[in-house]
């Protein structure tokens, strides 16, 4: 188990910006974006297509069919089907995420996680991404931030069908490895204590950054790591807040967490330290963490996550953090 072997480094590309996330993107700056990223020597592009529904997928697929399909890691993910059909647009704004994609393809999407309909999306996937294989397939979303009390329900369905066919795709060498994509810890704790199916990897949005890790920290990374299960990192900027936007959690920063920001910001200012620097570099020090995924829709962004990635930060910055309580004493900081 674990994808490290598979990956080219340790900054990937995730996409979910690509799907017309917060504002709608003009075609040619997301091609711009893809590109750069290849340009800037990034090979690993992960994307669902809840991404706008099916948009993120089809942006990519576009750019990355020029290129060798050899030279680069692929990674996407099911649980949701987009349909041929309208979506009403007031039950979209009300739906996932309060109409996180409401600039994105206005096609219906339902959620199903069965073996059928893992099988259907894999399918179409590989239609809107332009190619004839995938590398890794998370299982999206299966948390409680999605389905509330129903999470468990969903999970089960989740258990007893998407896993099992991603297990047995990945024995057939149909793809590499799988997963879960969520935005929470608890599935994955669950996951871990299953005897089977057993994943590779998971991609742990939001759930390991500078702004939130003492859960993850204490039992997910380490029990991971214990069973060889990678960590991608997603969202390594906390929807935008640790790299100079306004959104944390998918929405409006609340009062509290712009109040830490700031208080990072003020340790970052006195050493010369750039946050989103000390943001991704934090995300890739636990030794369970095989990448981080954050996404752009301005080719200048990739410039500044590759600058951020081999920036220099002074061991004096970590220190000031953890005296600060900006971070836990125990979590580990990179090294000089």
């Amino acid at each position: 188990m674990g994808i490290a072997p598979l990956l080219p480094g340790p900054l990937g590309f995730g996409t979910a910006p690509l799907g017309n996330m917060f504002r709608a993107i003009p075609d040619a700056e997301a091609a711009a974006t893809v590109e750069a990223a290849w340009d800037h020597g990034i090979r690993y592009f992960d994307t669902a297509p809840f991404y706008g529904a099916g948009l993120a997928e089809m942006r990519l697929g576009e750019v990355l069919a020029a290129h060798p399909r050899d030279a680069y890691v692929l990674s996407t993910k099911v649980g949701r089907l987009v349909l041929d059909e309208a979506e009403d647009p007031v039950a979209r704004d009300l739906g996932e995420k309060g109409g996180l994609f409401e600039h994105g393809r206005p096609n219906r999407m339902v959620n199903d996680y069965t073996a059928d309909a893992t099988m259907r999306s894999i399918e179409d996937s590989l239609l809107r991404l332009r190619t004839d294989r995938l590398d890794i397939v998370w299982v999206h979303d299966i948390a409680q931030d999605f389905y509330g009390d129903e999470w468990l329900a969903r999970y089960e369905t989740a258990r007893t069908g998407a896993f099992r066919v991603l297990e047995k795709l990945r024995a057939e060498g149909v793809i590499k490895a799988w997963g879960l994509g969520v935005n929470r810890v608890e599935p994955l704790e669950l996951t871990l204590d299953l005897d089977e199916p057993t994943p590779d990897a998971f991609l742990l949005a939001g759930r390991y950054t500078l702004l939130d890790h003492d859960r993850a920290l204490q039992r997910l990374m380490p029990a991971a790591a214990e069973r060889n299960v990678d960590i991608v990192v997603g969202g390594p900027y906390s929807s935008g807040i640790l790299a100079g936007g306004t959104h944390f959690e998918y929405r409006e920063a609340p009062a509290e967490i712009v109040r830490k920001v700031e208080r990072i910001k003020a340790v970052a200012k006195r050493y010369d330290v750039g946050v989103k620097a000390a943001a991704l570099q934090f995300s890739l020090a636990h030794g369970a963490t095989a990448a981080a995924v954050p996404g752009a829709t301005r080719p200048s962004r990739i410039a500044e996550d590759v600058a951020a990635l081999t920036a220099r930060i002074p061991a004096a910055f970590w220190t000031a953090m953890r005296a600060e309580r900006l971070i836990a004493p125990d979590a580990p900081v990179p090294a000089l």
